[in-house]
């Protein structure tokens, strides 16, 4: 064999090698690829997995207000004349300019969505305006957000409008009320206007002629006690919940489910039993036992004893005007009225509106608080 052939058929065999050396090469890549690939799908699974662990936790830790809000009609507790109204505009299809006014927490926007997405449905959030009067309460807010909505069209059934909510309506400028009166006369075939509010009296007259007004009172204390005992069961902690705590709750409650709810969670959260001790430990406000015993001193006119509680209160760092609040409604408790002729009682309910009014102005407010109890010591029991 010439040494040509030699040469050629080596070169071959070299290059044989190297595309063998190519392809190995290749497959070994394949192979690393496919492990990162299972690595990081495996890696993708648990991040997934934290982040539904991450949601469940979120879940878990919702403010129970919005937890627990109800979702229709039938779930709202209290104010039962008023819902029965509701119902039957649903019933009826033929819904009119609202207003809703009352106390804070008492069920007034809960009802309003309820009301919206029943009668809407489907069509609930293309057709619905919700907004905060308190926070968009000026001009250019009826202008441009409530006049362009009113003004979207928006294919609905026969008979149903679009719906504009707007809450804490009483906050909002004498200038954008006459703005909004305006806006309603136009687009009355079209749009349909909800107000919540807790003081119909702030809303303009020319708005209240065009609304039908349904007025929410505060919840009793049998409602109330039902409400926080169900929402009690469902989280697991009724065996906490002891019976001297649930009438404090309700009694710092004052007829609003919100702050009910909220005193409820966060005395769960911090303390392993709901008694009394605890929850006026997160209100920060002063046992009604300490200030029944300043208005029993106060009737049989032991000054001295009086003021030593009452400094002990402020001293701890009450406000004297939660103390002055609570000094009023012990002295309206039923068992209280009875201890007295009724002229008396009135004398003594003067008397602490005329201190609490001065309270509120800025006055000195221990020495106010001694005032107070001054003057009750010396009406004529």
């Amino acid at each position: 064999m010439s040494l040509k052939k030699k040469i050629i058929i080596f070169n071959y065999i070299k290059m044989d090698n190297k595309i063998l050396e190519f392809f190995s090469q290749i497959e070994k890549i394949n192979k690393n690829n496919n492990v990162n690939n299972v690595n990081n799908v495996n890696n993708e699974k648990n991040d997934n997995n934290d982040k539904n662990n991450v949601n469940y936790t979120k879940n878990n830790q919702n403010p129970w207000i919005e937890k627990y809000r109800p979702s229709n009609l039938n779930e709202i507790i209290g104010n039962e004349h008023t819902i029965e109204r509701l119902k039957i505009i649903i019933e009826q299809g033929n819904l009119p300019n609202l207003i809703l006014s009352g106390p804070s927490g008492v069920g007034k926007t809960t009802s309003i969505l309820c009301l919206a997405k029943e009668l809407l449905g489907e069509n609930y959030k293309d057709a619905v305006l919700e907004l905060n009067a308190s926070d968009a309460r000026g001009i250019e807010v009826v202008r441009n957000k409530i006049k362009l909505f009113a003004q979207k069209k928006i294919i609905l059934p026969y008979g149903l409008y679009k719906i504009i909510i707007l809450d804490e309506a009483d906050s909002m400028t004498a200038a954008a009320q006459q703005a909004l009166r305006r806006t309603m006369e136009i687009y009355s075939g079209t749009t349909r206007f909800i107000l919540a509010c807790n003081t119909s009296t702030k809303i303009i007259e020319p708005i209240q002629s065009r609304c039908v007004i349904l007025r929410y009172s505060k919840l009793s204390s049998n409602e109330l006690k039902k409400r926080l005992i169900e929402v009690a069961e469902k989280e697991n902690i009724k065996n906490k919940l002891e019976e001297d705590g649930l009438e404090s709750i309700v009694f710092n409650s004052d007829g609003d489910l919100r702050t009910g709810l909220n005193i409820l969670q966060t005395t769960s959260y911090c303390y392993d039993k709901i008694i009394s001790e605890n929850v006026y430990k997160i209100c920060d406000k002063p046992q009604p036992l300490v200030v029944q015993k300043i208005y029993e001193f106060c009737i049989q006119n032991k000054f001295e004893e009086a003021q030593l509680l009452i400094s002990e209160l402020y001293n701890k760092g009450f406000a004297a005007s939660d103390i002055i609040i609570l000094l009023f409604k012990i002295v309206c408790k039923p068992e209280n009225i009875e201890l007295m002729e009724e002229n008396k009682r009135l004398n003594i309910i003067e008397i602490i509106t005329k201190y609490h009014q001065r309270i509120i102005y800025g006055c000195s407010s221990e020495l106010q608080l001694f005032g107070c109890i001054s003057s009750i010591c010396n009406v004529d029991l």
